[in-house]
């Protein structure tokens, strides 16, 4: 079972993403305004490679920036193709 975990501070935070209760992978980002943030680092196990984990830890920052009305800056190469690749997640596009 894959389950997303998310933290966040006035600074920054990190969606953290579980796979059947081991810790398989993080994304992190800075808040740049009060509107938007920067993904600045995705990062999925090597054990979990393959798995589109790094694709739901996107879609999970995608539907965070929708349900507060703000932008995503995607300075991580993975999150960046991702998003670019992905045409239902352009909209929060900073």
């Amino acid at each position: 079972m894959t389950e997303i975990k998310h933290h966040n501070n006035e600074k920054n935070g990190v969606f953290e993403i579980y796979e059947d209760g081991v810790k398989a992978g993080e994304m992190t980002y800075t808040w740049a305004e009060t509107d938007k943030f920067i993904i600045d680092h995705t990062e999925v196990n090597e054990q979990y490679g393959g798995l589109g984990l790094g694709k739901k830890l996107v879609e999970a920052a995608v539907n965070f920036a929708r349900e507060k009305g703000i932008k995503i800056v995607p300075l991580c190469s993975f999150a960046k193709k991702t998003i670019e690749k992905t045409q239902e997640f352009q909209d929060v596009l900073s």
